[in-house]
Formats: C-alpha cells, sequence, structure tokens
C-alpha cells in the first residue's frame, strides 16, 4: 500500500497543478507569449518531434562524452586522493573553489579558447560533472573498512589488487550516488555552452523560439531537457543494479 501510495501520490499532485495551470490560462485569457497552457505545450511537442529530436541528439552527444570524461577523471583524482593524503590536502580546496564560479561565466571563455564546435561544451559539461563524482567516490574510498585491507595485505596483496577488490567495489555506491547527480547536471551544462555559441543543440533551438515569443515551443524544450536528464539518471541506476547486485538501490 506504502509503495502505491508513493507511486500514485505525485502523480496526482502533478495532475492536479497541471489541471489548474490550464485553467487559469484558459480562464484569465493568458496569452501564448507570456504562459502557454500545457495543451499548447503538449501539441508545440507533436509538431515539433523532428526537429527536437535532432537537436535531441547534438546535446545528447555533448552531455554523454562530457560525463564520460569527467567520469575517467573524477576516478582517478578520487584514487590518487585516497592514496595520499598531501595529494587531498593539496587539492580538495581547488575543487571546493571551482564550484564558487559561475558557469555562465566561464562559458564565453572556453568559447574564445576552443572555438564554436563541441570543445566547449564538453568541457562545460566535465566542469560541472567532475566535482560530485570525485567528492562522493573519494568520501566511498576512504569508509571502506581498514579490515579488509589489512587482510588482504597479509596476503601480500598489491595496491592494484586492494582497490580492484576491495576498495573500489565497497565504494561502487558513493561513485554511483556522485554519479546520478552528475546525469542530471550534463544536459543542463550542454545546453549552457550552447546558449552561448552553437549552430544546432536544444539550448541554440530553444534561444531561437524564445526570441521568436514562442514559448510553447521553449517549454516543449524544457519538457525534452528534463526527459532526457530523467532517462540518463536512469540509465545510472540500471548500469549500478547491474554492476552492484550486492548494493541495493534503494527505492
Amino acid at each position: 500500500m506504502l509503495k502505491n501510495r508513493a507511486v500514485w501520490m505525485p502523480l496526482v499532485v502533478a495532475a492536479v497543478v497541471i489541471a489548474l495551470w490550464e485553467g487559469c490560462v484558459r480562464i484569465f485569457s493568458i496569452p501564448l507569449y507570456i504562459l502557454p497552457a500545457p495543451t499548447k505545450i503538449i501539441k508545440a511537442l507533436v509538431a515539433n518531434r523532428s526537429e527536437l529530436a535532432m537537436h535531441t541528439v547534438v546535446t545528447m552527444e555533448e552531455a554523454v562524452l562530457g560525463l564520460a570524461i569527467a567520469l575517467a577523471l573524477a576516478m582517478l583524482t578520487a584514487v590518487l586522493m585516497d592514496l595520499s593524503k598531501t595529494f587531498r590536502n593539496s587539492v580538495y580546496p581547488h575543487l571546493v573553489v571551482t564550484q564558487t564560479v559561475p558557469v555562465m561565466v566561464l562559458a564565453p571563455l572556453f568559447s574564445i579558447w576552443l572555438g564554436f564546435g563541441m570543445a566547449p561544451k564538453v568541457l562545460i559539461v566535465i566542469f560541472m560533472c567532475y566535482f560530485p563524482i570525485a567528492i562522493s567516490f573519494a568520501d566511498g574510498l576512504s569508509q571502506v573498512s581498514q579490515k579488509q585491507v589489512n587482510l588482504l595485505k597479509s596476503f601480500q596483496a598489491s595496491t592494484r589488487q586492494v582497490y580492484t577488490m576491495v576498495k573500489i567495489p565497497a565504494a561502487a555506491p558513493s561513485l554511483f550516488s556522485g554519479l546520478k547527480v552528475a546525469a542530471t547536471y550534463c544536459v543542463g551544462g550542454a545546453i549552457v555552452g550552447e546558449w552561448i555559441s552553437s549552430a544546432a543543440g536544444l539550448g541554440y533551438y530553444m534561444l531561437r523560439v524564445k526570441n521568436g515569443y514562442m514559448l510553447d515551443k521553449v517549454f516543449a524544450t524544457v519538457v525534452v531537457v528534463v526527459v532526457v536528464s530523467l532517462l540518463l539518471n536512469g540509465c545510472v541506476t540500471l548500469a549500478q543494479r547491474v554492476l552492484c547486485p550486492h548494493h541495493q538501490v534503494k527505492k
């Protein structure tokens, strides 16, 4: 019963909000360029599905590539921080500082330095996704049972074996926690880059229709962004279930 309520209660709330939204737009005759009705957004989604799909592919390429690079760099950094306290103390403050810099400030600089292709968008995605993965994984590694590590070392296990057999598997839930956050960020990072300089992608499409005051298409793009972000988050959850069957994902 509780599980069923956890499913249908959010759906009921969403349905009520959408119904109120639709009713307010119709009752007060709110023009399209101020706030489109949900029905108008759905029509825009259907009517522009081919164009939205094309731009979604571009944004997904940038987001997934940036996320993959961020994952590799973050895992390497986390292992190095776990191996050396000196390295951790030297690097960790700088990682925190990077999160205080607004992405909108860096995006124009990346475009100036790297041009107007895919590179600046991917770099923005890396910048946004790297920190949550690195910190989550580093914290997970630091919390691994020292008794298990000592047991392996008593059998003359190498450092690589300690990490591959105990530390990384034990810290996998923390790694996936950070990866879920990053998977949600990566699409937004790609879109921010597309706002600055691009000729394709959901961010480019959003700016184009916004400048034409076609807010139904703007909201349709937002819906696509939300769906894609949730799908990426779901893919990470599925990967966790497959790769870490002993660590059950809490629902």
